[in-house]
């Protein structure tokens, strides 16, 4: 599926201005937006998701144009069929692992779920592995089973892109390797394309099938192959 993304934003906190400015298109599943803290990767996505509005520019996503300034174009949030989970989850506290699995859902129905929609909760907090967990809060569940549960929460609703904000960054080491295998198959179970940002060259190179390079607020390069010389040149020192 073709992601498209042309776009301008101007961010004025505590005196100090932050222009964005990015561009940057793949057809590939896999997507990972790459660089030093403070580039603009999680603007990106806030972007994307519809959180935040371009100042200018253009996003497309397959065959919608869910953003376009010269034709005044902006889907909301809501409707733009977009999974996204920040870096630290973004899990309700007050809820349980179910409800919060099944928040999305719920949204359209005030009153509570419905049958089929209790049924598609159970099936997810399966597929997992949280089923255990259902009536556990957040605070009582490892980062791994966190992880998971936020991933279905973003899934339940059958976006058409999935969005991660660092996802292994709370995780250690042996974890970090068990979800990314644990990620790819999701992302290859439900054919969803998927754009993670990431600081770690592990993360990189198990992941990326598209990498987007950023510095300062603009992409410095885009990498389509890992096999490529653009890819061999990186630097991965702590400092990127």
């Amino acid at each position: 599926m073709l992601i498209q993304v042309e776009m301008q934003k101007r961010v004025t906190s505590q005196g100090r201005v932050f222009f964005l400015d990015v561009d940057f298109a793949s057809e590939k599943e896999r997507l990972v937006l790459f660089g030093p803290s403070g580039s603009g990767k999680t603007m990106t996505l806030q972007l994307l998701a519809g959180l935040m509005t371009p100042d200018a520019g253009r996003i497309v996503i397959g065959d919608r144009v869910l953003f376009d300034r010269s034709q005044n174009v902006n889907i909301p949030a809501r409707d733009r069929a977009i999974g996204y989970v920040p870096q630290d989850y973004a899990l309700f506290p007050h809820l349980s692992i179910a409800d919060n699995v099944g928040f999305g859902l719920a949204r359209s129905r005030p009153w509570g779920l419905a049958p089929e929609d209790r049924r598609r909760v159970a099936e997810f907090l399966e597929i997992f592995e949280i089923t255990a967990c259902r009536a556990s809060l957040p605070r009582e569940l490892s980062g791994g089973q966190r992880q998971r549960a936020a991933l279905a929460r973003a899934l339940i609703r059958n976006p058409r892109l999935l969005l991660l904000d660092e996802p292994f960054a709370a995780l250690d080491t042996l974890l970090r390797a068990r979800m990314r295998r644990e990620l790819l198959k999701v992302q290859a179970d439900f054919r969803i394309p998927v754009i993670v940002i990431t600081h770690d060259p592990e993360d990189v190179a198990a992941i990326s099938q598209t990498l987007v390079c950023y510095e300062a607020g603009k992409v410095s390069r885009v990498v389509s192959s890992l096999d490529s010389p653009a890819w061999l040149g990186l630097d991965f020192s702590p400092s990127s």
